[in-house]
Parts: C-alpha cells; structure tokens; sequence
C-alpha cells in the first residue's frame, strides 16, 4: 500500500486543481501511478506530467527505443511499478524478447543487437554510477547525433525521477501485471 494516498478521481482534488488532474487524464487515460502521488503537489504533477507528454509521446525517438530505456530504468531501480507498466508497452513497440529477457535479468550485454548492447550500456551506467563514461557518451552521441543523445538522455532521467517518486511512496503494481524477477 502506498504511504499516502493516490489521488486517482478527479473529486480527490480542489475545484481549481481539477484542471490538472483533466490534463493528466487526457493524455494518459486516467490518472494513475507516479501522477497519482504528485498531484499532492497539483503545480508539480502539472509540469512533470508535461514534460512526460513530450517525452513518451512526441519525442524523436522511437517507441522501441524509448520503451528499452524505460523498462532499463525500471530493473536497475528495481520499480515494480514501472516494470509492470512499461514491460507490455516495451513488447508491443517492437523490443526483442531476447532484450527484455537480457533487461530483466541483468544479463550480459553479448545477446544484443549493437543498438540494443549501446543503449543499455549507456542507460546502466546512468542508472548505477550517476553518470556516463567519455566512450558510451561517444558512442550514443556518434549514432544517434546531439539531438539523440540529449533525448536518450533526457528520457532514462525523466524516468529515473519517476521510479524514484514510485519507489519512495511504495506505490505498488496493479495485481496481475509483469513484476522483475
């Protein structure tokens, strides 16, 4: 159970936040998860969840890719929630099984495709050391430009922030969905 309530219902706010809650739904579907706990903070839920539309929605990057980065995230910050989100999401954009097995076991990086054993290099680096060495910093910037690699990077952070807000409430994963092994 989560350590404060999940704002989930419209009404579970202030007539002059509810807005916010409308915008949330309306790009999401329903307003749940990570949103859920930050409309404690009606104005931070509203910027996040922004920031959140352009990066899972409107980004450069393809849906392949993003969902490798998120579900990346989700195993090296051990967040259940995100895993049990993004792992069907990552399925259904095209990640090779193979990837998600590799992902979800913390396995070696040898069974990938180049483009795959890149980006989980780079995104396990950020995930475990706060930061990136010189050479995977390169080789993302290489393949993927100046635009990819700030959009790469900006995604694994934005997903960071949220499987740290899941983890720090204990925000559980709905029962029956995908949960790390």
């Amino acid at each position: 159970m989560a350590r404060i309530p999940q704002l989930t219902e419209r009404n579970d706010l202030p007539e002059n936040d509810r807005h916010i809650f409308d915008t949330i739904a309306s790009t999401r579907g329903k307003v749940a998860g990570p949103f859920a706990m930050l409309l404690h903070s009606p104005e931070i839920a509203n910027r996040t969840a922004s920031l959140g539309e352009y990066i899972r929605f409107n980004s450069g990057l393809s849906g392949e890719i993003r969902e490798l980065l998120i579900i990346t995230v989700a195993r090296e910050l051990n967040c259940n929630f995100e895993w049990s989100a993004h792992e069907p999401l990552a399925r259904r954009n095209g990640v090779r099984d193979e990837a998600i097995t590799v992902v979800a076991n913390s396995g070696e990086l040898g069974q990938l495709t180049c483009d795959e054993a890149l980006l989980l290099d780079y995104a396990r680096q950020l995930c475990r050391a706060n930061k990136v060495s010189q050479e995977a910093f390169d080789k993302i910037q290489e393949r993927y430009g100046d635009r990819g690699v700030t959009e790469i990077t900006a995604t694994l952070a934005y997903y960071i922030m949220l499987a740290n807000i899941l983890n720090a409430f204990e925000v559980e994963q709905p029962i029956g969905t995908p949960v790390l092994p």
